[in-house]
C-alpha cells in the first residue's frame, strides 16, 4: 500500500514540476525581456570607436561628471538633513501639529522634480514674490541695487530636488526609529544622555542603513530627472546623454557615457548594500507594541520644531501647488485647451496600459519565487528590477536599439517574401513608451505585491495541493482573491509613475502623440510656464493619491499604540 501511494504521489506530481518549470521559464523570459536595454547598451558602445569616447572625454565628461557629483553630493547634504531631522522630530517628541505631519511630510513626493523646478524658478524670479518683498522692503527699484541667489544653477538644483526628494528619507529613517528607536531613547535617557547625544551617538548610527537607503533613492531620482535639469540649465551626465543623443546624433557616443552613468548608479546602490550589510542590530521584543511616551515640547523648542516641520513641506508642496493654482486659475476659465485634453487623454491611455502590463508580470514574477524559493529564482527577479536604477534616458538608448532592429528585420523579409514593406512598426509608436514604462516601474509593482505575498501563509498553498488543486487554481481561485489589494496598490504607483514620466517619454516620444508631461515640457522650454499650470496642477494633485497610499501603508502606527 505505502508503495502505491508513493506511486500516485509521484505522478500527481509530474503536472506540478511542469507547472514550476513554466514559471521559471516564464520569470527567465521576463527578465531578459526588462533587462534588454542594458543588452542593447553593450552593443551600442562597443560597435563605437574610441574617437568618440575621447572626444567626450575631453569636452563634456568631465564637467558634466563633475556637476553630477557635486548635485549629488548637496542632495545628500541637504535631502538627508531634512529627512532625518524631520523623522526625530515627529518620532520622540509631542508639538502642536505633529499628528499631521506625520503625513503632510510626504506631500512634496507628489510633485514632479520638472514640475518643481518651473514652480520656485517663477517663485525667485525678478518678479517673482521672493524679489518683490526684497526690494519693498529695501528701496531698490532694480536687481543691480541687492545681490539674489540664482536659482538657475547647480546649488538652485541642490535646493529644489532637496525640496522634493527628502520624503524617500524621512520615510524610511522615520520607519527605522518606529521599530527600534523606542527602545534606544529610553536606554539612552536612563544613562543620563541628553537629546543632542542621544541623536548624535545612538539614533543616527542605529538608522545609519535605513538613512543611506533613502539618500541613495534620491539620488536616483536625481540622476533620472532631465526637465528640470534643462531648465535649471544644469547640464549633469543625464542631461547631457539626451543631448549627444538627440542634438549631435551621435549614439555610439551617448550608449558610451550612458554606460559611466550606469556604473555610477550601481556604485552607489553596491554602496548602500556595504553599508547596510555591515550594521547589524538585535531586537528584544517588538518596539511597536511598546506604550512609548514622546518628549512633550513647548514654548520656544515647541514652536522651533513646529517650524523645521512646517518649512519642509510650505517650500516643498506649498510653493508649488499655490503657483501652479495661482496660474491654472488664469486660464482654466478659458476653457481647456483641445491639445491638453488630447495630451491627457494618451497619458491616461498609455499609464494605464503600462500599468496593467507591469502587474501582470510582476504577479508572474512574485508567484514563480513564492513557489520556487531558490538563489536563481531571486536572482531573476532582482535583475528584472533593475530598470528602476536606470535613468529613462539610459533605458529609452537602450529600448531604440532592439526595437528599431526588429523593425528592420521584419520590414526586410516582408519585402523578401512578398514584396511589401511595412515600414516601422514599432518605432515611434505607443508601444515603446510602454515597454519603457515597464522596465522603469518593474521594480515598483513588483515589491508592492511581493510584500503582498509574503502576508499570506506559505501553509495556506500546502493545504490546498493537498486537496488536488493546481499552481494554477491555487493562484486563480485562492491567492488572486487575498492580493487585491496589494494588486491595486502596485497597479495605481505603476500608474501615477508613468503618468508623470518625462526622460523616457522625452526620448522616445512618438511623432505626432503627445502626453501630459511632454505638453508642460514644451510650453515651458518655451517660456509659456503660465500656460502649463494647469497641466502642471493635475499632475501634482494625481501624485497626491499614491503618497497617500505610502503613508498610510508603510507609516501607520499599530492600534494601541501611541500616535
Amino acid at each position: 500500500m505505502p508503495a502505491k501511494l508513493s506511486v500516485t504521489s509521484a505522478l500527481s506530481a509530474l503536472p506540478a514540476v511542469r507547472q514550476d518549470r513554466g514559471l521559471v521559464l516564464g520569470s527567465g523570459l521576463i527578465a531578459l525581456f526588462v533587462a534588454m536595454p542594458i543588452l542593447a547598451l553593450l552593443v551600442m558602445a562597443v560597435s563605437g570607436d574610441l574617437e568618440s569616447l575621447h572626444r567626450l572625454s575631453a569636452t563634456i565628461l568631465p564637467k558634466a561628471s563633475m556637476t553630477t557629483i557635486l548635485l549629488l553630493a548637496g542632495l545628500a547634504v541637504f535631502a538627508g538633513s531634512i529627512g532625518a531631522i524631520s523623522a526625530w522630530l515627529v518620532s520622540f517628541f509631542e508639538f502642536p501639529g505633529r499628528r499631521i505631519f506625520i503625513w503632510a511630510l510626504m506631500l512634496p513626493l507628489a510633485v514632479p522634480t520638472y514640475i518643481s523646478a518651473y514652480a520656485f524658478t517663477e517663485f525667485f524670479t525678478f518678479t517673482g514674490p521672493v524679489q518683490t518683498l526684497v526690494r519693498t522692503m529695501g528701496g531698490f527699484t532694480s536687481s543691480r541695487d541687492y545681490w539674489f541667489p540664482e536659482i538657475r544653477s547647480l546649488w538652485g538644483a541642490v535646493f529644489v530636488l532637496s525640496l522634493v526628494l527628502y520624503p524617500y528619507v524621512f520615510l524610511s529613517v522615520r520607519a527605522i526609529f518606529f521599530v527600534q528607536g523606542k527602545r534606544a531613547i529610553e536606554a539612552g535617557l536612563l544613562l543620563g544622555a541628553n537629546q543632542g547625544r542621544i541623536l548624535t551617538h545612538i539614533l543616527l548610527p542605529l538608522a545609519r542603513p535605513a538613512l543611506a537607503l533613502g539618500i541613495i533613492l534620491a539620488m536616483m531620482e536625481a540622476i533620472n530627472d532631465i526637465g528640470a535639469m534643462e531648465y535649471l540649465g544644469v547640464q549633469t551626465l543625464t542631461f547631457s546623454i539626451f543631448s549627444i543623443w538627440v542634438n549631435q546624433g551621435d549614439m555610439a557616443g551617448s550608449a558610451q557615457l550612458a554606460l559611466i552613468l550606469l556604473f555610477l548608479v550601481l556604485a552607489l546602490i553596491a554602496g548602500e548594500r556595504l553599508a547596510r550589510g555591515r550594521q547589524r542590530f538585535s531586537e528584544v521584543g517588538s518596539s511597536a507594541t511598546i506604550r512609548f511616551e514622546r518628549i512633550k515640547l513647548s514654548g520656544a523648542r515647541a514652536g522651533l520644531a513646529f517650524i523645521l516641520c512646517f518649512a519642509p513641506v510650505g517650500l516643498g508642496f506649498g510653493v508649488p501647488f499655490v503657483i501652479l493654482s495661482g496660474y491654472a486659475s488664469r486660464y482654466v476659465f478659458a476653457g481647456f485647451d483641445p491639445r491638453l485634453l488630447d495630451a491627457l487623454a494618451t497619458s491616461l491611455m498609455l499609464a494605464l496600459i503600462a500599468a496593467l502590463v507591469t502587474v501582470a508580470l510582476a504577479l508572474l514574477l512574485s508567484y514563480a519565487v513564492r513557489v520556487r524559493h531558490t538563489r536563481f529564482m531571486n536572482f531573476l527577479v532582482r535583475f528584472a528590477s533593475v530598470g528602476y536604477a536606470m535613468p529613462g534616458t539610459i533605458i529609452a538608448l537602450g529600448i531604440f536599439l532592439p526595437i528599431a532592429a526588429f523593425d528592420n528585420f521584419v520590414d526586410a523579409r516582408m519585402r523578401e517574401v512578398f514584396g511589401l514593406s511595412t515600414g516601422l512598426l514599432l518605432t515611434g509608436s505607443g508601444a515603446t513608451l510602454v515597454f519603457a514604462y515597464v522596465v522603469r516601474f518593474m521594480a515598483v509593482a513588483e515589491g508592492s505585491i511581493d510584500a503582498g505575498f509574503k502576508k499570506i501563509s506559505p501553509n495556506l498553498d500546502d493545504a490546498a495541493r493537498n486537496f488536488g488543486y493546481s499552481r494554477w487554481q491555487i493562484f486563480r481561485q485562492i491567492l488572486l482573491p487575498m492580493m487585491r489589494p496589494a494588486i491595486a496598490t502596485a497597479a495605481l504607483l505603476v500608474f501615477i509613475d508613468a503618468l508623470k514620466e518625462l526622460s523616457a517619454t522625452l526620448v522616445l516620444r512618438p511623432f505626432g502623440i503627445e502626453t501630459t508631461a511632454i505638453y508642460i515640457h514644451d510650453l515651458a522650454s518655451r517660456g509659456r510656464i503660465e500656460q502649463a499650470g494647469l497641466a502642471s496642477l493635475l499632475l501634482v494633485v494625481a501624485g497626491i493619491v499614491p503618497v497617500i497610499i505610502l503613508t498610510r501603508t508603510l507609516l501607520k502606527e499599530r492600534p494601541g499604540t501611541a500616535r
